[in-house]
């Protein structure tokens, strides 16, 4: 095996850095055109006069769409090509967006949450596989990781400015959407259009890859692998009890984790001055990204204080998030809530390290990737039937009671983590 040289970047050829500059400047205006909705999105459902139950079977018809189609479109980048099916994920999205803007009623908003699902599955590691192979032909032999983590960098970036100006928009320009008979909200729907639009010339001209020969059977045989990859992936987790319960920890995580997410923004409104209300949600959007990806940089040093018994700092971490999840709850006052909701982002990212680690140390590298489809359709199923549970609470109980109630499915996560923690130990001290 070749051993990689340290990356540097003023060592690297020109090629190579102007490769990861198009792909900064790309992951950058991808994400600030996410990001221009994602702080409002809830609040905009409201605004078309969506109850909280309707706006969490909204986010069921994303979840559900994208699990359906991420596996027969699993495959597809690498028969027909990335850029192609990345353009493609950019026209659903495009979509999404217009029948968002003209939609009035229930039946057309679910249509535009199914295409942002189909745009999500078409998204999924289709310009990151691109980048990569790109980088290593530039730089042969040169660590890729650094390199990745600069484009990573530029989307966080790009999601953080998104939220802020998808936050400030409304409170500036909404005022004049409704006098023209729009939705305050729509502004930032337009902003994240023309964004998007932008997305695709970009692509369409920056992005290069050699063309490759279409495939017309690569989407049907997709689709129809689908049923033997759920087979074999089930008959794996059957076979090796501890992914099981992993699996099941992480489908309760999500079941808890993601109503919190979608509709935190309705809940902070009204604790919020009414001129800038938009602005700050916006601003803490920005700072739920920042959160997490802090809380993802502190998890290896949080690791070694665990003595990197993965399963162990998992269930400390689920447990925290259960407590965290009812102090946010019960807050009533913006100052409280902001400091919780924070403090919850920074668990979420110490979480995704752990679980990720344990699934890796329970499989071979031949199972790998069915294990990894597996999990993404069981947490995507997750979120979904949280979401739709929590919506239902929310609806006629309030959104408190639907989070504390939620957060007896971390309580149960963790409870699951502590006794694959015991088991793993029973078998490998200290292993994962």
């Amino acid at each position: 095996m070749t051993t990689e040289l340290e990356f540097s970047y003023a060592a690297l050829t020109a090629p190579a850095r102007r490769h990861i500059r198009v792909f900064q400047r790309h992951q950058f205006l991808d994400r600030l055109a996410m990001g221009l909705t994602v702080a409002v999105v809830a609040l905009a459902l409201r605004d078309r006069g969506m109850d909280l139950f309707q706006i969490s079977l909204l986010f069921g018809v994303y979840s559900l769409t994208t699990m359906a189609l991420e596996l027969p479109f699993g495959g597809l980048a690498d028969s027909i090509g990335r850029k192609p099916v990345f353009l493609a994920a950019v026209v659903a999205s495009v979509l999404s967006l217009v029948l968002f803007l003209g939609a009035r009623d229930f039946p057309v908003l679910a249509l535009s949450f199914a295409f942002i699902g189909l745009g999500r599955a078409l998204r999924s590691g289709t310009l990151d596989a691109w980048f990569v192979e790109t980088f290593k032909a530039a730089a042969p032999d040169v660590d890729v990781q650094p390199a990745l983590a600069k484009a990573q960098w530029a989307g966080a970036m790009g999601l953080a400015v998104g939220a802020v100006l998808g936050g400030l928009l409304p409170d500036l320009l909404g005022p004049l959407a409704e006098r023209l008979g729009g939705h305050a909200y729509d502004v930032s729907y337009v902003a994240s259009l023309a964004v998007m639009l932008g997305v695709f010339v970009y692509t369409l001209v920056f992005i290069v890859e050699p063309p490759r020969a279409l495939n017309p059977k690569a989407l049907r045989q997709g689709f129809a692998a689908v049923p033997a990859v759920i087979r074999d992936a089930g008959r794996l987790a059957l076979r090796h009890p501890a992914l099981s319960v992993l699996l099941a920890a992480l489908a309760f995580f999500l079941m808890a984790s993601n109503p919190v997410e979608v509709i935190w923004p309705t809940h902070a409104k009204p604790l919020l001055e009414e001129g800038t209300a938009n602005t700050f949600i916006g601003v803490l959007t920005a700072a739920y990204f920042f959160s997490i990806a802090f809380g993802a940089a502190l998890s290896a040093r949080i690791s070694r204080m665990f003595r990197r018994r993965h399963a162990v700092m998992l269930a400390a971490a689920f447990a925290s998030l259960a407590g965290v999840q009812i102090v946010l709850a019960v807050q009533g006052g913006i100052t409280g809530f902001a400091a919780a909701f924070i403090l919850y982002s920074m668990i979420l990212g110490l979480c995704e390290t752990p679980a990720s680690s344990i699934l890796h140390r329970c499989v071979e590298d031949r199972q790998r990737a069915t294990m990894l489809s597996l999990r993404s359709l069981i947490q995507q199923l997750g979120a979904a039937l949280g979401l739709i549970l929590a919506g239902a609470i929310a609806d006629v109980y309030g959104t408190p009671m639907a989070w504390m109630l939620g957060a007896v499915w971390l309580v149960i996560a963790a409870l699951l983590i502590g006794l694959l923690a015991k088991r793993l130990g029973s078998r490998s001290a200290g292993w994962p």
